[in-house]
């Protein structure tokens, strides 16, 4: 991908661990009219500063390193997402770009000094260490991150497969921070993956939004059909939970599976170019079957559009709990030196008008965080006499102690059965008795 080029092309909707996803539109505004709007007053309250700095300051820093840490501070006042990127950065930008690049697989932005985790990526060490969405990381391999900035952040993070870092996370909810020792590998991420629950209902998750994850989406869809004897599906769950994002284009693709005419989202913002709306095409691969798409709070960005784009047109029922509310658009916009700046650009909305920024999808069913297991009693299946309180004691001997049985979780390898899907995933397991229900009243109909 060519970075440097003015046609507008992706917008970026989410920073990867090591890199950000896409990003597009380059804007070259006119350095004249820059020039004739400067605050001239302020410059010299800069500069006057800038030579108090560069005079008194305990140690010696170099001209060109005291106004790059300007620049950086500049732009990390104005939001978590707006960064300065040096050569280097934009080639770790750029390997995102691929969905490959080495890591321990998370989403993350800025909050409060801290780093906060916006979801873990599907099969990654993050996932596997269940990390969470909503996470703040305050150490790295010990040190703490306050006072770096989001890129410094994750050049601590990134490195050779095989090696270890050390996280020291604070949850909601807990009382003592924790720390999780993960193994870097090498991530390559899976757009889509699908599968069918039930005869006639299929599941598809996707992970993050990439260049061909909505050609992903509709050869998932035929091939769940031929799976259903090429006949069309009852019903569909698309499972966007912990998706943080990905390019917006494909999130109008996706959108477009499903819907056949329309607005699906459009930008508002400054600059040339970066006010824009996206319409459908006659679509609807599933031919109006039922849909049910599961979100929570590591669902981000494009997963919001989506999200977004079927709840305003009611083509699906939104199930799970509020999505983590990141609205904006990012512009890689290059300077003269080499290196770029990236910036927030615009604001997107639902068809509606509804600004996702620090708001969220909020689901048309809300379910909070279920766990639910299954439990066994040792040697009995149902109530007995024993299990009573206050039961006599059995009188062919006083001495004999009346043997307590022991509430355990039972073992999916004890009982040699598939665990039922409620206690596997519970979001999935209510979407599809939606879907069952929604399937039955347009039966009866018809």
């Amino acid at each position: 991908m060519n970075f440097f080029t003015c046609s507008f092309g992706f917008m970026s909707l989410g920073t990867f661990l090591g890199a950000s996803l896409f990003f597009g539109q380059i804007v070259l505004a006119s350095k004249v009219k820059i020039l004739s709007e400067l605050p001239i007053d302020n410059l010299r309250n800069f500069a006057e500063i800038f030579g108090i700095i560069k005079n008194g300051y305990v140690d010696h820093i170099e001209d060109e390193e005291l106004l790059q840490y300007a620049i950086e501070g500049m732009l990390s006042s104005l939001d978590p997402h707006s960064t300065y990127l040096d050569f280097n950065d934009l080639k770790k930008l750029h390997e995102g770009t691929s969905g490959e690049f080495g890591g321990i697989g998370i989403e993350v932005t800025m909050e409060n000094g801290f780093i906060k985790v916006v979801a873990p990526i599907d099969n990654t060490p993050a996932a596997r260490s269940d990390i969470q969405s909503g996470d703040l990381i305050i150490r790295l391999n010990n040190a703490s991150v306050k006072g770096l900035s989001l890129s410094e952040a994750i050049d601590i993070m990134r490195g050779r497969p095989n090696s270890e870092l050390l996280l020291t996370i604070i949850r909601k909810g807990d009382h003592k921070p924790f720390k999780i020792k993960l193994t870097r590998t090498f991530i390559k991420m899976e757009s889509v993956k699908h599968r069918m629950i039930e005869p006639g209902y299929g599941y598809i998750r996707i992970s993050t939004f990439q260049s061909r994850t909505g050609d992903s989406l509709s050869k998932a869809i035929n091939t769940l059909k031929e799976n259903n004897n090429s006949s069309e599906l009852k019903g569909l769950v698309l499972d966007l939970r912990n998706n943080p994002g990905g390019i917006l284009d494909a999130a109008v693709d996706v959108s477009n599976t499903f819907i056949s005419e329309g607005k699906i989202v459009y930008t508002e913002g400054r600059i040339r170019n970066s006010s824009r709306a996206f319409y459908a095409a006659p679509t609807d691969i599933l031919k109006g079957s039922p849909l049910i798409v599961l979100v929570n709070g590591g669902s981000a960005s494009a997963s919001e559009i989506v999200a977004g784009a079927l709840q305003d047109h009611h083509r699906a029922v939104i199930l799970g709990s509020k999505t983590f509310g990141k609205g904006s658009v990012q512009t890689l916009m290059p300077l003269d030196n080499n290196n770029a700046i990236k910036i927030t650009t615009a604001r997107y909305f639902t068809p509606s008008g509804h600004s996702i920024q620090a708001q969220g999808i909020i689901p048309d069913v809300e379910i909070e965080n279920i766990n639910i297991s299954m439990l066994k009693i040792n040697d009995a299946t149902q109530l007995r006499e024993q299990d009573l309180s206050g039961h006599l004691e059995h009188s062919s001997s006083s001495k004999q102690k009346t043997k307590k049985d022991k509430i355990e979780p039972i073992s999916d390898e004890e009982l040699n059965v598939t665990i039922p899907l409620v206690v596997n995933d519970y979001y999935l397991s209510q979407a599809l008795n939606l879907l069952k229900g929604i399937h039955i009243i347009a039966l009866n109909n018809l």
